[in-house]
């Protein structure tokens, strides 16, 4: 079994975030040494791939500059299929096993439309290049633009984050549904307007202190090596119509045992010279820039960003693939709010009504089942759900794999 990981917003790294700091066999932690077992490792379940993707991100580079203007959802899609051959032709050992692709955040574009295009492509091709694909799972994803804004507003009136005079600023002044279509046609859910957007940016600055990725966690006040404070988790738009926010923050004291300077610590780990070498990344030494755990080039180039991907994921479920969606519940960036407006929209019968699951004696969070569509939230996880609660996304992992249904009674040791 192969499940293949993406990450984050376009320009982010996979091997950054998702196998240092999430779910890999080793994470990074501050001090010597500088990895540490995992315990809750998915590679237990299943043979991990991190793919960093497209050219440009982490240690992938192009040879050509102007390649980093040129990548968008449909170029994206096409390199990674394009590699997954290749992957396979190269370790042909692999072919026969089941296939499965997993990731977070704007992984809800770029899972999708892989899956999309192996289906697509397992038509046309030869059987001996066929991929074994069985399903996809994606995580407090954007998939729905109108949906994951007007989420995110209500998920921070609700969670007292922004004020009221603020949210009904918002709401008065930004059209999060409008244009939006029966069958999610719309290009543009929230025309440029100039009071929308000084809200937005109202909306963004109120969590300057605060983590958006993980709203009761602490914030990293450290700096960094070059003096500058953490930037990877700041409260950055997921797409490029959105305001921005510098979101710079100022010292603060930790005050539990989370760590949230991780981001930190693996910029730091990835640029050493030795490391590099061990991982025979960038062997010449002659990528002119220090690895980065996002590259803003390439996120400001983006070209192609369909407000929805949800007809993409309708397509997958109608073509019987397993599809999973889950969501940290304190994640305020993509909130369960946000996620639970958009699966609304694909008109899915419910199988399975709304219920708790348990990790252990505890409840791990809730679950539906939709005609081909299973939603689960993890209680107290944010956005990277492996990161902050590690034994209940590796219980899910295992789950999905398995086509099983979460925990529905407590094991009392």
């Amino acid at each position: 079994m192969i499940n293949l990981q993406f990450k984050i917003r376009p320009g982010c790294s996979s091997l950054g975030y998702g196998a240092l700091e999430e779910l890999g066999p080793l994470l990074i932690q501050k001090g010597t040494p500088e990895l540490r077992l995992n315990p809750n490792a998915w590679n237990k379940e299943a043979n991990l791939l991190f793919l960093e993707q497209p050219a440009g991100v982490g240690f992938s580079y192009t040879n050509t500059t102007a390649d980093l203007e040129r990548f968008g959802d449909e170029l994206a899609a096409h390199d990674a299929y394009t590699f997954l051959v290749n992957w396979f032709e190269r370790f042909p050992q692999f072919k026969g096993h089941d296939f499965y692709i997993a990731g977070e955040s704007y992984a809800g574009h770029y899972v999708p439309n892989l899956a999309a295009k192996i289906v697509e492509q397992n038509k046309k091709v030869h059987k001996s290049r066929h991929i074994n694909f069985k399903g996809f799972m994606i995580g407090n994803a954007a998939i729905d633009e109108s949906s994951d804004d007007r989420g995110m507003v209500d998920y921070a009136w609700d969670h007292a984050v922004i004020s009221d005079e603020l949210y009904a600023n918002i709401t008065n002044n930004c059209r999060f549904d409008a244009g939006q279509s029966s069958d999610f046609s719309s290009s543009n859910p929230n025309p440029a307007d100039a009071a929308c957007d000084s809200a937005m940016s109202s909306f963004y600055e109120a969590f300057n202190d605060i983590d958006i990725y993980s709203l009761y966690t602490p914030s990293c006040t450290a700096t960094t090596s070059s003096g500058s404070a953490a930037m990877a988790r700041q409260a950055r738009p997921l797409h490029r119509r959105s305001p921005n926010s510098d979101n710079n923050r100022p010292l603060r004291p930790r005050y539990n045992a989370y760590d949230p300077c991780l981001d930190n610590y693996v910029s730091d780990y990835l640029n050493r010279r030795d490391v590099q070498d061990a991982l025979h990344a960038n062997t010449t030494g002659s990528i002119p820039y220090d690895w980065s755990a996002c590259s803003d080039p390439l996120f400001q180039h983006w070209q192609d960003t369909p407000a929805s991907t949800l007809p993409v994921i309708k397509k997958m479920v109608d073509a019987g693939l397993r599809v999973w969606v889950y969501s940290g519940d304190t994640d305020a960036r993509v909130p369960v709010t946000s996620t639970r407006h958009a699966l609304r929209k694909l008109g899915l019968a419910t199988k399975k009504q709304w219920r708790e699951w348990f990790t252990s004696d505890q409840v791990g969070g809730y679950t539906v089942d939709y005609d081909g569509l299973t939603f689960v939230t993890i209680r107290g996880a944010g956005h990277m759900v492996p990161t902050v609660a590690p034994v209940q996304a590796s219980q899910l992992f295992a789950h999905f794999l398995a086509g099983e249904e979460m925990p529905l009674k407590p094991i009392v040791a």
